[in-house]
Parts: structure tokens; sequence; C-alpha cells
């Protein structure tokens, strides 16, 4: 992970070796599953030095997925291509390959928002500020585009995001790629361009 926070302020590296630690063994193992005094012995830290940085388990969570979300922003703005339509293509792409990958768990966001059931509680609410960000990230390139139905898709898309990370942590990746790329080319056309197709096809 980065030396900085989510804030884009500079961290300490003992900081920087817990939230490392954590970010593995969270992803890896699961949340509830992976106690403080692990993190601690892995990231080699005072409890003290933790607990200055994390005054509790849910603050080093928040932490966690606020991490996650920095990295998905900065991904994001990596991706972007000529066009709306073949930057929303690349982040999916990208999914496609991370999901595809040995390393691959779920989705950290997911995994996590299961363990905690509480929608009020802070960590549920950090994971639904990302799950905003990333659906109106959708409807802006949709925009951008020119769809006309640009809300309605981003809400489809999350849908397919969703069924994404699940899917590839159950399913055959293969098929799931297929069925995806199959998709996205529904998804964008837009109900214009679909109902276009639809006269097509009805003269055929």
């Amino acid at each position: 992970m980065s030396a900085e926070t989510s804030e884009g302020r500079r961290q300490s590296p003992a900081r920087a070796r817990v939230l490392d630690t954590a970010a593995r063994l969270f992803y890896a193992e699961g949340v509830h599953t992976v106690g403080i005094d692990r993190i601690i012995a892995e990231a080699g830290v005072a409890k003290a030095t933790f607990y200055h940085h994390f005054p509790s388990k849910d603050d080093l969570v928040r932490a966690y997925i606020a991490e996650h979300s920095r990295l998905q922003r900065d991904l994001a703005v990596r991706l972007r291509a000529a066009s709306p339509r073949e930057t929303l293509l690349a982040i999916f792409a990208f999914m496609s390959e991370f999901g595809a990958g040995s390393a691959y768990r779920g989705c950290p966001f997911v995994n996590t928002a299961a363990e905690y059931p509480d929608p009020a509680h802070p960590v549920r609410q950090t994971i639904d500020e990302h799950r905003r960000w990333t659906r109106d990230s959708y409807r802006d390139l949709l925009v951008a585009e020119g769809h006309p139905d640009a809300e309605r898709t981003a809400d489809i898309l999350m849908l397919l995001r969703d069924g994404l990370v699940v899917g590839f942590d159950l399913d055959d990746v293969a098929t799931v790629g297929a069925a995806l790329r199959d998709a996205l080319d529904r998804i964008l056309v837009g109900p214009a361009g679909r109902a276009a197709a639809d006269t097509v096809a009805d003269h055929e």
C-alpha cells in the first residue's frame, strides 16, 4: 500500500506496516477471524504504537476499507481511455483479469460488509461511501458518452459489478468472463439502440 493515508497525508512507517499487515490478513482470512494481537505481532509494532494509530479494531477496519477505496480511485484514473465507453470497458476488463487470478478472494467491500450486518455501523458507512462513488463514476462516464438513460444504467452496472465479484469467486471464470462481455454489449447499447436492434431482428 501507499505510504500516504486516504486523506493524502504522509503516514508513519509503523502505521503503514499495521495497515499492510491487516489488509493482507483481512482479505485472506476475514476481518473477525484475525485478532489485534496477531496483527501487532506480524507487523512488528508495539501494542501502544498500534493503539496510537488505531484506537479500536473497527478504526483499523475502516482504514482498511478507506485504503482499498483510495487504491480503486487511483486505478480508475489510470484506466482512463480515449472515450468514456472505452474507460468503462477497461474498468470491467481489469475486474475480469483480477477476478481470474489465483489470489482472488472476492471483493473486500462485499466481504467486509457481510461481517458487519448493521447498515448504521461506521464500517458499513465507509463501504457505502465507496459504493456511492463507484455508482456515480459509472453514471458520469455514461453521461459523458451521451447514454440516454445514464442513471438507470449506472444502477444496472452496479448489479453487474456485484454479480461479477461473486461469480469470479464461485463459478467458472471463463464462463463469467464471456457472460460479462455479452452483458456489457447489451447494457451499453441503451434503450434506443436495443429498439433499433429489435427492429432489425424482426425483419430478418
